[in-house]
């Protein structure tokens, strides 16, 4: 069943899945879809035309900025922030207002099962590989590859993540993951796999 606070702002042309539930004061905008199961906490913020997949948990005061996509399984902490803009402005050179037009948005991109912590902030256009974790507080900046562990002001890569989110250790010659002792092999391309 699909739950819906009365306080919450939904738009009409937003498209919102089955068992989805939207809490007190969040705003989901114009032509935004949110997958089955997603859970928008408190105060949080669903741009327009942004992508949920299914199962996505978007916490209390979380800013999801359009042209977000987020992969099923997603987790955005409390307060974190998905910008979309590269040259931020309230201006033209000219002195005038901006308006839509005067701009192009870009994407944060996260793929399946990764989470960003609270306050974290990923800055535009970036894409969080799947089963990625985000530090709280964090600062992204650059691409982060599957399974990274990144944290710090900028991001910096501190280790690797299973898909239970524990950070894995190295073992007997490969990456272990040291609660479903899930094996796990780095790729060429600087991400991480499972064996």
């Amino acid at each position: 069943m699909t739950r819906i606070e009365q306080t919450a702002d939904v738009s009409p042309s937003a498209d919102i899945g089955q068992g989805s539930s939207i809490w007190h004061l969040a705003q989901v905008r114009e032509g935004a879809v949110l997958g089955e199961n997603c859970n928008i906490g408190r105060g949080a913020y669903i741009g327009p035309g942004a992508v949920l997949g299914r199962n996505c948990k978007i916490q209390n005061y979380a800013l999801v900025y359009e042209p977000a996509r987020l992969g099923d399984g997603v987790f955005i902490g409390p307060a974190a922030v998905l910008t979309n803009d590269l040259f931020p402005r309230a201006i033209n050179p000219d002195g005038s207002r901006k308006a839509n037009g005067d701009w192009q948005a870009v994407a944060v991109t996260i793929g399946q099962g990764a989470s960003i912590g609270a306050r974290a902030v990923c800055i535009a256009p970036v894409d969080i590989g799947q089963w990625a974790m985000v530090a709280a507080g964090a600062v992204v900046n650059r691409d982060v590859p599957a399974h990274a562990l990144v944290a710090g002001v900028p991001a910096r890569q501190i280790g690797w993540v299973g898909t239970s989110g524990q950070r894995l250790e190295f073992k007997d010659g490969c990456w272990q993951c040291p609660a479903t002792g899930e094996r796990y092999e780095q790729l060429g391309t600087g991400s991480m796999t499972s064996a």
